[in-house]
């Protein structure tokens, strides 16, 4: 995959290059890799960078370009890596420099980009920069964190941590509290030093100038925060301390900090960005993709899993495609995308993980890959990976989902009502191993895996799924060359309809005189479809229901989690 280059007309000399242009990231289907969870090489029960590259043949036939890889980064492990001890050192567990020069190699070899994540609003409190910062208030680091004076010998203010309790912890040393937005091995940088600045974007240089095609950038809408620290207006949690707002997210400051980002690193490097942010409306994710703002090409919003899963429906998740297609449809661009190491399963959220757990794998697959923007798919979803149940809070190794367990104990809950809680909440839910095939621990690991496997992995499985053309795997498979060999579903504009009915979904793609017809299913029963809405001309070239022969022609109604790909028309 090429980059387009494009001149000054007034200008041909080669020293008078112009900034490439980023066409070259519409053409991206990104696969995202949880290195802990995809495969283990050396049965210690960690995933590792060589099972990473072990695994790339079954990325190629699947047929995604890009692999976007959680944090590999030096790390003790208090949020499995998104806490970094070593910004350009790989973590011993999984593996070594050379073994991701390696998988670099590999996936340039094989015309796939490599994408890392970043984390940049906190560190480690055992990164050396935050060591020698918490030693005393006059050192070389003094200034890379947020330190702040005790108030009236208490915190600063009232905010909480995402993980529960005080945001802010004590250091004897400096008789200071330093900010921690996340866990208390977290600290939060301090963007407003300009030190602190110019080590992040020499750190971004450096692996760049190795290779590194794109970044995602973690928790970026809280770099610049509020001078005053005034208390959250919000009603305090069970242990006292209130969730922070609108007073943190998303402020000016903060995407001035992103813009020179851009300047220094993004445009200039020509290298693939996407954002992680905080929003409240699709109108502030505009803020961080318009294309005049220079900040980030995409961004992915993030939705506590609880707020998804108590106000999510078919009908909002129309409406929210539809406004932010309306808002970027001539000044930026999508990340599409229904999973993340953060959230739920999607066939376990939006579709019916039981009775028609096939074919509503497939449906939001063909959703997701129809749809204007970059899909991004998550590890497993390919398979068709369902939530996990576990018996046990202590069978969890999520810190939120362990926050959320206690938080509701002290609420009054019972201990079955919180460990539900939990369960339907947590993040474990997307980072259980790879399920690979029928063998012990789903073909992960020979040893004991970190986190323990889903048992349904000997039925959802890789192995399984590789050998039968009507498997969500191939269909997976199938979508991804569809949208190869369909320029309208890379480039297209969309057209919705505006139909009755909330569970169901359809619209229109065209480029360039090809035009495809979509149609989805949102529900478990038969959904009617408007008379006239398939022309007698359309021909089916895709069907979640290819294992019962496809779509039926002349039908008038959808199927449970029905969805039909029509081609209406071609160049």
């Amino acid at each position: 995959i090429l980059p387009k280059i494009w001149y000054d007309e007034e200008k041909k000399g080669a020293d008078d290059l112009m900034i490439p242009e980023k066409d070259w990231i519409k053409d991206l289907v990104v696969y995202q890799v949880y290195p802990r969870s995809f495969c283990d090489s050396n049965g210690d029960g960690i995933g590792d960078l060589p099972g990473v590259l072990q695994k790339l043949d079954y990325l190629e036939e699947l047929g995604v370009n890009a692999i976007w890889l959680s944090p590999v980064y030096k790390s003790p492990n208090d949020d499995n890596g998104y806490d970094i001890a070593g910004y350009q050192e790989i973590m011993e567990e999984f593996g070594t420099m050379e073994d991701w020069e390696r998988l670099r190699d590999d996936c340039h070899r094989r015309g796939m980009k490599l994408i890392m994540d970043l984390v940049v609003n906190h560190s480690s409190d055992e990164h050396p920069w935050f060591v020698e910062s918490s030693s005393s208030r006059d050192n070389d680091k003094a200034d890379y964190y947020i330190w702040h004076d005790p108030v009236n010998g208490k915190e600063p203010n009232n905010w909480a941590s995402v993980f529960g309790g005080s945001a802010w912890e004590y250091v004897p040393a400096r008789g200071q509290y330093y900010l921690h937005l996340f866990s208390k091995k977290q600290p939060d940088l301090n963007w407003a030093c300009p030190a602190l600045r110019e080590e992040i974007f020499s750190m971004m240089e450096w692996w760049v100038d190795r290779g590194v095609d794109g970044f995602r950038v973690d928790a970026i809408s809280y770099l610049d925060k509020p001078q005053d620290f005034p208390d959250s207006p919000l009603p305090p949690q069970p242990d006292g301390y209130s969730m922070f707002g609108s007073e943190i997210a998303g402020r000016e400051g903060t995407h001035a900090y992103i813009r020179q980002m851009g300047e220094r690193i993004f445009r200039k490097r020509n290298v693939f960005t996407v954002g992680e942010v905080s929003v409240a409306s699709t109108q502030e994710l505009l803020d961080y993709v318009a294309s005049d703002r220079d900040e980030f090409d995409m961004a992915i919003p993030f939705v506590a899993p609880v707020v998804e899963i108590h106000t999510w429906s078919p009908r909002k998740m129309k409406e929210d495609i539809w406004e932010g297609y309306r808002l970027l449809k001539d000044c930026g661009w999508w990340a599409r995308f229904l999973s993340n190491h953060d959230k739920p399963r999607q066939v376990s959220l939006y579709g019916d993980d039981k009775e028609h757990w096939e074919v509503s794998a497939k449906m939001l697959g063909m959703l997701l890959h129809t749809l204007p923007g970059t899909p991004f798919v998550y590890q497993g979803e390919e398979l068709g990976m369902t939530d996990v149940r576990f018996d046990s809070i202590q069978d969890y190794d999520d810190p939120d989902a362990k926050n959320r367990y206690h938080q509701m104990l002290l609420e009054g809950a019972s201990p079955e009502e919180a460990l539900d809680q939990a369960r339907l909440e947590s993040r474990d839910n997307a980072r259980t191993p790879m399920q690979w095939d029928a063998s012990p621990n789903g073909g992960f690991t020979t040893g004991t895996p970190w986190l323990k496997v889903n048992p349904n992995y000997k039925i959802i499985n890789a192995a399984a799924q590789q050998g039968d053309p009507h498997s969500i795997l191939s269909c997976y498979k199938a979508l991804i060359a569809l949208r190869k060999a369909h320029p309208a579903l890379s480039r297209g504009d969309l057209e919705r309809f505006d139909l009755p009915q909330d569970q169901l979904f359809c619209y229109r793609r065209r480029y360039q005189g090809e035009e495809l017809l979509v149609l989805h299913n949102f529900s478990g029963e038969d959904c009617p479809l408007p008379g006239g809405l398939i022309p007698s001309r359309g021909k089916a070239l895709l069907s979640s229901y290819d294992r019962e022969g496809g779509w039926r022609p002349g039908s008038t109604s959808l199927r449970p989690y029905e969805s039909v790909i029509f081609q209406l028309s071609h160049p």
